[in-house]
Formats: C-alpha cells, sequence, structure tokens
C-alpha cells in the first residue's frame, strides 16, 4: 500500500486513498472511487439505539466525500454497503441526507452494493439513471469483486482477482508506553483460501475459476460507526466467510495512513 497521489497505482487494482478510509479501484476501461459503510442518519441511530444524543455530521461526511471525488476525479463511485444507517426504507432526516448527498455529488454513475441497513435503496433509486443498486451477493466489475460482506458472495465476485468487502468496521488497538490504548481504523488485506466458497456454492475447488485473490476489507467511510478490534481476543468479525476464508498468517492490517502494521492477529 505505497502512498501516492490518490490514484491506484499501476501494479494493483485497488489502492487506498492515503489518509482516507476510501481507494480507487482501476476496472478496465474506467476508474472507481470505493467508500463502505457510509451510514447516512446514524445520529437518528444512535439516539434510538442507544440514548446518544449527538448534533449531526451530514454535512463534515457530504464534505470529505466531494473532496475525495475532486481529488481522484474517477469515472464511477462505489459504494460498498451500508449507505444509509437506518434497516428499511429511509426517511425523515435520514431521507433528507441522502437527498443531499446524492444532488451533491457530480453526475458520475453510481454503483450500490447492498448492505443490511440498505432497505429500500433500490425502490428510492428505480427512476434515477445515474444509480445502480446491485444485490446483497455483490457484483464483478472488471476484475474487481465488490460485496458489502454480510451475505456470501457470488461466484463472479468470488472468481474476481480482488475481492472488496466492508460491513467489518476494522479497527486495530494500539497500545501506548504506560498501558493505555486508542482505537485507529484500519485496512486489511491479504490471499483468500478456495475451500470456503466453493463448499458454499456447492462445486468442487477444482471448478472454481480460482485467480488467488487477494481480499480487502475497507475501513468504514463514517468515523462513528464503531467497528471491531481485529487485534483484541474475543472480538470476531461479522461475515460468514470470515475468518474460515482468510490466510491469516498473511493478512496484514494498514492504518489509513499507510502504516503497516503487519499480520493483523499480531499487531
Amino acid at each position: 500500500m505505497p502512498e501516492g497521489d490518490g490514484s491506484a497505482a499501476s501494479g494493483s487494482l485497488v489502492e487506498p486513498v492515503p489518509g482516507a478510509p476510501a481507494a480507487v479501484a482501476r476496472l478496465d476501461s474506467e476508474t472507481a472511487l470505493v467508500v463502505a459503510d457510509y451510514h447516512a442518519g446514524i445520529e437518528i441511530g444512535l439516539r434510538y439505539e442507544r440514548g446518544v444524543e449527538l448534533d449531526s455530521n451530514a454535512a463534515v461526511r457530504r464534505t470529505r466525500l466531494q473532496g475525495l471525488l475532486d481529488r481522484v476525479d474517477p469515472d464511477r463511485l462505489v459504494v460498498l454497503g451500508d449507505l444509509i444507517h437506518r434497516i428499511g426504507a429511509p426517511d425523515g432526516a435520514e431521507a433528507e441526507e441522502l437527498d443531499d448527498l446524492l444532488d451533491s455529488l457530480p453526475r458520475l454513475p453510481i454503483t450500490i452494493v447492498a448492505g443490511n441497513h440498505d432497505g429500500g435503496l433500490a425502490a428510492r433509486f428505480e427512476d434515477d439513471v445515474r444509480v445502480t443498486v446491485e444485490p446483497t451477493d455483490g457484483v464483478r466489475l472488471g476484475r474487481v469483486g465488490f460485496v458489502h460482506g454480510h451475505t456470501w458472495p457470488s461466484r463472479a465476485v468470488v472468481e474476481s482477482d480482488v475481492v472488496c468487502i466492508g460491513h467489518e468496521h476494522p479497527a486495530v488497538r494500539l497500545a501506548d508506553s504506560v498501558g493505555g490504548g486508542r482505537k485507529e481504523r484500519a485496512w486489511l488485506r491479504g490471499p483468500l483460501r478456495p475451500a470456503p466458497f466453493a463448499d458454499h456454492l456447492g462445486v468442487d475447488v477444482a471448478d472454481l475459476d480460482w485467480r488467488e485473490p487477494e481480499i480487502v476489507v475497507f475501513p468504514a467511510f463514517n468515523a462513528r460507526s464503531g467497528g471491531t478490534w481485529v487485534n483484541v481476543e474475543g472480538q470476531g468479525f461479522l461475515s460468514p466467510f470470515l475468518p474460515d476464508a482468510l490466510v491469516e498468517a498473511e493478512t496484514e492490517a494498514y492504518l489509513l495512513d499507510g502504516t503497516r502494521l503487519g499480520p493483523f492477529r499480531s499487531v
């Protein structure tokens, strides 16, 4: 994950944008800015779910995404699920944030892979020609597969060169010299094992068009959405295919600034 100017490195299909919870993906003839877990309207959810009162951060989220689009200048925006926070059709302030966000974005195609919080999005965008809502088992664009991660990916996604997922909100706990610690959002990257996917699909491993794909687990775009400390004992993954499908010793964690932490279990 070398640092750069925000564009995908020549030898990689997916490269994080330095300092941001976003990546650039090369999709054959076009490039895409990819983000996961935007969670529009999260403050409303936190109020009802946990009794936490927070002022809306909608404008900050919107400005950050606009800035990334200006910086990268992609051909497409891909959202790896959970564009909204409410489980069900968006309404009220959440719907207003969603409308303001879409109105503020450049007129580029937007691909949304449905996540577990995205009920009602397909119906909401059925008349918007620039927005495509893909099913929960994901979509392959070029040689890159995209899936939110709360369900098993489709065979097309599995047979990609790179598999991008969200849902996990990975984070690492970093200890300081006096025994304290802090939580940092993180990327996870490493090779996948074919056996769990073959078992789920009901095929032999030899029948898969297995390209030895790399998995890229995205940090949450929304800093208020929490996350799982992947290097803390007792905290597990949420996805049905993780960690079984990971080659754990070769799956490494990186901070948003590109700092390589090494295998995530030993951070």
